[in-house]
């Protein structure tokens, strides 16, 4: 029996990265050989198992052959005289088809280390058009390694291309769509992972839409040499990219939900400028219902700041409908967006868009007792808050015109 590293800790070893996770293949043994040797299997669908002391899983080698549609529809095959060449052939990238043992030796029988140095993502084999899902896959490893300079392979570019055109995509549900998305607003450069799918025509096929409009074709050449091309298609995802704040964002686990939030809504601002402006993101991608809400009233606002300047009732109405009083965090991340996609625009100076920005804390401070104490009654009493709050939107709104 020989253990070895494998996969995503080798590869970031290897690039200089930090190293979060350690996954483990075994070749040469029995699922008995390690539930005697103390192991805890938790695999359903291949020999998977959590070592004893440390609970790092140990994978059995194995191969796969596709028996039905889809990213699900595998028999695996596991036994001593799978190889380690034989499950390293399985695997979607030859940057994840590394292996090393316990002395440190490394296993590359498939030029994976030649392809970290080139900077080249390129497909194992053939094998790699069973699974739609490494469409999506390779797309996220782009967005992840873009600012190393990687690129994707001339070969592995087309091939993804074919599985589109073959409609393989058709077989992956939104669920786990809304999973390899995620996991892509979690790099430093979501708007390649979007990119790369609009070229390949994996965006429309995924949004339900015949093409995307006329516009700027990127390649991969193109998309390595500048962000220029990107930031024309997606303007408004590409201002939360790279820099400070999206990688300390993405260290703090208590940032990156809302990094995500941020960067779903500005996603849909850029999808309804290039496709439909009634595309349903959210169905596509199968989002939480906090994330759809969101993009929606951002929307929602932008159409009406962009219309003309809002008066002290249309302010009002905005703070009313996102329940700013009792959820201000939920008005912050409309407000924030908008901020974020305002930030140059002569909008961002209006005396509207500055109450906005600043009112919230001024409405919060009206006291609901004074109003109590003054004889109002159960309906009066909210009127006459939304009176108050009104008269206050107005004398911001003159101040701002004074100021």
């Amino acid at each position: 029996m020989k253990v070895y590293v494998v996969g995503g800790a080798v590869r970031d070893e290897l690039l200089g990265l930090p190293v979060a996770d350690y996954d483990y293949v075994v070749v040469g043994a029995t699922p008995e050989e390690l539930l005697a040797a103390g192991y805890t299997p938790v695999g359903n669908d291949f020999p998977v198992f959590l070592h004893p002391q440390t609970q790092a899983e140990y994978a059995l080698a194995r191969t796969e052959r596709k028996s039905g549609s889809g990213y699900t529809g595998f028999i695996c095959y596991s036994a001593p005289d799978v190889t380690l060449e034989d499950d390293l052939l399985r695997r979607d990238l030859t940057i994840n088809a590394i292996a090393k043992d316990s002395d440190g030796k490394l296993y590359d029988p498939y030029g994976g280390v030649a392809d970290i140095q080139n900077r080249k993502l390129r497909h194992v084999s053939n094998a790699f058009q069973e699974d739609p899902l490494r469409v999506l896959r390779v797309a996220r490893f782009y967005a992840r390694f873009f600012e190393l300079g990687f690129t994707i392979a001339n070969e592995t570019f087309q091939l993804m291309a074919e599985m589109v055109s073959s409609g393989e995509l058709a077989a992956l549900t939104a669920e786990r769509v809304w999973q390899e998305t995620h996991k892509a607003f979690l790099t430093p450069n979501p708007e390649v992972f979007f990119a790369t799918l609009a070229e390949i025509g994996a965006l429309a096929a995924l949004l339900g839409v015949r093409k995307p409009q006329s516009g700027s074709h990127l390649t991969t050449n193109s998309l390595s040499n500048t962000t220029q091309s990107i930031s024309a298609q997606f303007p408004q995802l590409i201002k939360l990219s790279g820099g400070n704040f999206a990688r300390e964002a993405i260290k703090d686990k208590a940032k990156r939900e809302t990094l995500v939030l941020q960067r779903y809504v500005l996603l849909c601002v850029d999808l309804h400028q290039q496709f439909l402006a009634h595309l349903n993101v959210a169905t596509a991608f199968k989002v939480p219902h906090k994330l759809q809400r969101a993009a929606e009233e951002t929307e929602r606002v932008l159409r009406e700041l962009t219309r003309g300047e809002l008066n002290a009732e249309q302010i009002l109405l905005v703070f009313q409908r996102n329940d700013s009083w009792r959820r201000p965090e939920q008005f912050h991340v409309v407000l924030d967006s908008l901020q974020i996609i305002l930030a140059d625009s002569e909008i961002a100076k209006r005396r509207d868009f500055l109450v906005l920005t600043r009112g919230l804390a001024v409405l919060s401070a009206i006291d609901v007792q004074k109003i109590v104490a003054a004889g109002f009654k159960n309906q009066e009493i909210s009127e006459q808050l939304n009176l108050e709050r009104k008269r206050a939107i107005e004398r911001m709104l003159a101040e701002s015109l004074n100021g």
